[in-house]
């Protein structure tokens, strides 16, 4: 009498997979024998649609890839994310229809077979539930054949966010128009020179920033010597999954510039340097209160230095301003019109005639021409109004403080002596130009002073912080009337009149402190 029992297991390596034992037993007394076959199961099943070559899920009731039978490190993140739970929350709504599939399962959207049927569009089977490995690298069937060949087919996937078989094929539409929104802010540029220089590249070019985190995953354009990436999707979200919310790279909480998503790269010269008396992305150092050239003895008061939107009122920082979603909807019928994602990165946009957020810079400061939701709606404002009427202040302040340094009546951007500018440095760059010399290799209070300026004044300069002194009113407040009064002593310039004096001393209130919510006793560090 012969028997046969197969032990059915799986394992992590396609080298293992079609291994087979076969091993004798000698079973004593008479001449029945016993042979146990132990044989690996493959690590993937056919495809339910054969066609396409798409494999899916190995085993649907535990969601394990068939990608992650190898790739465990990589299923055991994206286990946890939102797109390993795409389908069960597509049918969880009552509002799903057939075109939810689209993206709420593996097919072709977002790979190479974009506008094809394939997959569950093709075949409607739960292994082609969610989004999988598939959804972005495509069909794994030629890949896991091809193990120990000679030539292995690889699937990547694209780190672009443009064309098709990206992520905007589903991140897109008038409910999800992450992809358009992006598409109009400045993450979508690339500005060629910038990012083909290996001392601006880390930010100028999406491949050259994830490899500096670290990043070693390969794609589509990774070896390429010229297909420079804007700051696509994947540069920010990890696309395996990853600790933090949304999939971010870094957290978007934290206070440590070495840590904060937004101030990897918008924390770049934030003070004065030999080469360059002018900022560049400093926003992260404005915003944590220690941004600009301090002139000797400056002090402030530290428990509003850390800033209005530093506090434990505004937890998600950069973000908490910047990448807010609101509904838009008819004016007249109430009924849906578009679902902003804050992926224009602008925290108060311009708006159309529809209340459709724009690409416009231009529009007016107010409450008709643009949105202030973002300011309002997490609770630090009382209401839209109260934070137009708040940045208007503030504004104006650092106008009039900055042009005390310099009026650049030249709108030029580039400051010029005295008659063509006006102010403080304007007549220096007049008497005193050496204080602006390229090869002293040193800080000149003149240099600083026109650091602060920049810092926190209206320019036109692209790479300020230009925020109009509302990342951070009281650090730049401090910074400017502390130079300004030093430029004085230390050039022997004249004294301010009695009405400067006066204009000088008219700092922002206890009741605009207040209004900016800044808890005094806890800031941020």
């Amino acid at each position: 009498m012969r028997t046969l029992r197969t032990q059915v297991s799986r394992r992590s390596s396609l080298a293992r997979a079609f291994f087979a034992l076969v091993l004798g037993v000698s079973v004593l007394g008479g001449c029945q024998d016993d042979r146990i076959v132990y044989r690996d199961r493959a690590p993937f099943n056919q495809p339910a649609d054969a066609t396409s070559g798409f494999l899916g899920y190995y085993d649907v009731s535990t969601r394990q890839t068939t990608c992650g039978n190898c790739h465990a490190d990589i299923q055991s993140s994206w286990v946890g994310t939102k797109h390993a739970s795409a389908s069960a929350k597509m049918e969880a709504s009552t509002t799903k229809d057939s075109t939810c599939y689209n993206c709420h399962s593996l097919n072709g959207n977002g790979n190479a077979a974009n506008g094809t049927k394939v997959g569950y569009l093709a075949v409607a089977h739960n292994t082609y539930r969610d989004v999988q490995c598939e959804s972005c690298h495509g069909a794994g069937l030629t890949h896991v054949e091809g193990v120990g060949q000679a030539t292995l087919v690889r699937p990547l996937a694209k780190l672009t966010a443009t064309g098709t078989a990206t992520c905007r094929d589903c991140h897109s539409g008038a409910h999800q128009p992450f992809a358009e929104e992006w598409s109009q802010s400045g993450h979508a540029n690339v500005n060629t020179s910038r990012a083909s220089n290996s001392v601006c590249w880390g930010c100028h070019d999406g491949r050259k920033a994830i490899a500096r985190w670290g990043v070693t995953d390969n794609y589509v354009e990774r070896d390429s010597a010229t297909a420079y990436q804007a700051t696509t999707c994947a540069v920010c979200h990890a696309p395996h999954g990853s600790a933090n919310t949304a999939q971010l790279r870094f957290p978007i909480t934290t206070p440590d510039p070495d840590q904060n998503l937004c101030m990897q790269c918008h924390m770049r010269r934030f003070e004065p340097e030999v080469a360059s008396s002018s900022p560049h992305a400093p926003q992260g150092a404005v915003l944590m209160g220690f941004a600009g050239y301090r002139p000797p003895g400056f002090v402030y008061d530290t428990s509003a230095i850390y800033g209005s939107h530093a506090t434990s009122l505004n937890p998600r920082l950069c973000a908490g301003c910047h990448v807010n979603r609101y509904t838009v909807t008819d004016k007249l019928t109430g009924a849906f019109t578009f679902q902003s994602t804050g992926h224009l990165m602008r925290p108060i946009p311009c708006l159309d005639a529809t209340g459709k957020p724009t690409a416009d810079k231009t529009c007016a400061y107010t409450t008709t021409a643009r949105t202030f939701k973002a300011c309002a709606q997490a609770g630090c404002h009382a209401s839209e109004a109260v934070a137009q009427t708040l940045f208007t202040t503030v504004r104006a302040r650092m106008k009039f403080l900055a042009d005390q340094l310099w009026t650049d009546n030249g709108t030029a951007g580039t400051l010029s002596a005295t008659p063509t500018d006006g102010g403080l440095l304007a007549t220096l760059k007049a008497t005193k130009p050496a204080e602006w010399s390229t090869t002293d290799n040193q800080i000149t209070p003149a240099e600083g002073a026109e650091f602060n300026a920049r810092l926190c004044g209206e320019y036109g300069q692209a790479n300020s912080d230009n925020s109009k002194g509302v990342h951070n009113p009281f650090l730049c407040e401090a910074l400017l009337t502390a130079t300004i009064t030093y430029i004085r002593s230390y050039y022997n310039l004249p004294a301010a009149s009695k009405g400067e004096q006066a204009a000088l001393g008219n700092t922002l209130t206890e009741e605009l402190r207040a209004s900016l919510h800044v808890k005094r006793t806890s800031p941020r560090h």
